[in-house]
């Protein structure tokens, strides 16, 4: 069979064909194009429940729900039943000044499950998006209520917001902006919740009051808002301290700043809840989400706000003038219905809630090998950071983290069966978010895997 029979007919599959073809015209997100030409691509071609498959027919545990967002599991006949059904009724019509029912309906669906007053819901693409929509809005809200001057956004250092060009500028990670630069004029960053090495006379609050400083420092007549992850993603799974973001809240309501809870990943039930915010009991005035709104089956994200963020484009001539050619697209939208159905059928937050100790603890049994520093995280959303000695917690060099990571870790844990991140956007780690659906057999062969590659890359060094 050539390589292009095997594209086209879908099967059986050339694993080596469809490799050469992949390096020929497929280019690849955030993969580097300069490595052996000669080394295969790894392909998946089906998945269900927690597994995937590769072309070769290999099984892989995917321990990242590809990238945090196939949070059903896969392979679900809810979402291809529900595409196809409204692929009959309409296959698409835009939201830019026309309605159709499924985004109406999936919007009053959202409205619903939002904390507190946020019942205005924004549809994009995809997570880029609805963190560039909630600085747009940020904005014109502010110089529609006579404010003009608050144009800049807070972030966090390392944390990851998008990339998108205004996205990308509160994206906190230096080597993904420098490549892009000048970004959006505005963006200011602070430090972040990992505590790992804080001092231990420091207050639980201080990085809450870097916002504080930070705000003072760029005057708040000047700032529009302050955006962060309930549990920020790149740097590992970082967690709040407690009171957090109580205090962030303060802090936004004495400066005339809007809250931006970029909920992206931590929605959807990843970390046991609907929404992040509410399981770190604060109230945003924008939420950011995407990925797992539909488990992935279907691209969409949403930026969701309250009334009093849309009162000021309440005129005769007024308009929220920003949009996308698919943001709400019927599929998608189709496809978010049968998804937030399924997850209440199935109690899959409950599920994450009753099963989150058991996922931690595997984790936190690996601490007796000696790379293994912390563990962090929260629901199915964990990081294990990894450290050149435990007792004193340095970290590697980049040098020596490019070795262990790239030249090490990540072939070797996706040759053992599971696919998860080693990631070096801050110190080095482990990260690890499987389906929602995982439970104690998925558990056990993560803690198996890290086990023997983990070992083995402590005996390397």
């Amino acid at each position: 069979m050539t390589a292009t029979t095997a594209v086209q007919n879908g099967g059986p599959y050339s694993a080596t064909a469809l490799s050469a073809l992949a390096r020929r015209h497929l280019w690849m997100h955030f993969t580097r194009i300069g490595t052996d030409p000669r080394a295969p691509v790894p392909i998946i071609v089906s998945g269900e429940g927690c597994y995937v498959y590769d072309a070769d027919g290999k099984r892989y545990l995917d321990g990242l729900s590809a990238l945090y967002c196939v949070n059903a599991g896969h392979g679900r006949p809810e979402f291809s039943q529900a595409a196809a059904a409204q692929l009959l009724e309409l296959d698409f019509y835009t939201t830019w000044s026309y309605a159709h029912p499924r985004a109406i309906e999936l919007a009053t669906r959202i409205a619903a499950l939002a904390p507190g007053d946020l019942n205005r819901v924004f549809f994009t693409s995809g997570g880029s998006e609805a963190v560039e929509s909630a600085i747009k809005l940020a904005r014109a809200y502010h110089r529609l209520s006579g404010k003009g001057q608050k144009t800049k956004i807070i972030a966090r250092e390392v944390a990851y917001h998008g990339t998108t060009m205004g996205a990308l500028a509160a994206t906190g990670v230096t080597s993904l902006r420098t490549p892009f630069e000048p970004l959006m004029p505005g963006a200011c960053h602070v430090a972040n919740t990992d505590n790992y090495r804080w001092p231990a006379e420091r207050d639980p609050l201080w990085a809450a009051e870097q916002i504080a400083e930070r705000i003072a420092f760029e005057d708040p007549d000047t700032v529009a808002a302050v955006i962060l992850e309930p549990v920020q993603n790149a740097g590992g799974c970082i967690p709040p301290q407690d009171g957090y973001f109580q205090r962030v809240r303060e802090i936004c309501d004495d400066n005339d700043v809007l809250l931006i809870s970029d909920e992206v990943i931590c929605s959807w039930g990843r970390i046991g809840h609907w929404f992040g915010s509410t399981r770190y009991g604060y109230q945003p005035d924008i939420i950011t989400t995407a990925k797992g709104l539909t488990s992935a089956a279907m691209p969409m994200g949403a930026m969701i706000a309250s009334d009093r963020l849309a009162e000021p484009f309440h005129t005769e001539t007024g308009s929220f003038a920003h949009g996308f050619t698919f943001g709400g697209h019927p599929v998608a939208a189709a496809v978010a219905l049968a998804n937030i159905d399924l997850m209440e059928r199935e109690d899959l937050c409950g599920h994450v809630l009753a099963k989150e100790g058991e996922f931690r603890a595997t984790l936190d049994a690996l601490k007796d090998i000696p790379i293994v520093g912390d563990v962090r995280g929260a629901g199915f959303f964990f990081a294990i950071e990894l450290v050149k000695d435990r007792e004193t917690k340095e970290s590697f060099d980049d040098a020596e983290s490019e070795h262990l990571l790239r030249g090490f870790l990540s072939g070797a844990l996706y040759r053992h069966g599971l696919i998860c991140r080693a990631d070096d956007r801050g110190d080095p780690v482990i990260q690890l978010a499987p389906p929602l659906i995982a439970d104690s057999e998925q558990f056990e062969e993560i803690g198996a895997v890290l086990r023997t590659v983990l070992t083995a890359a402590s005996e390397l060094l």
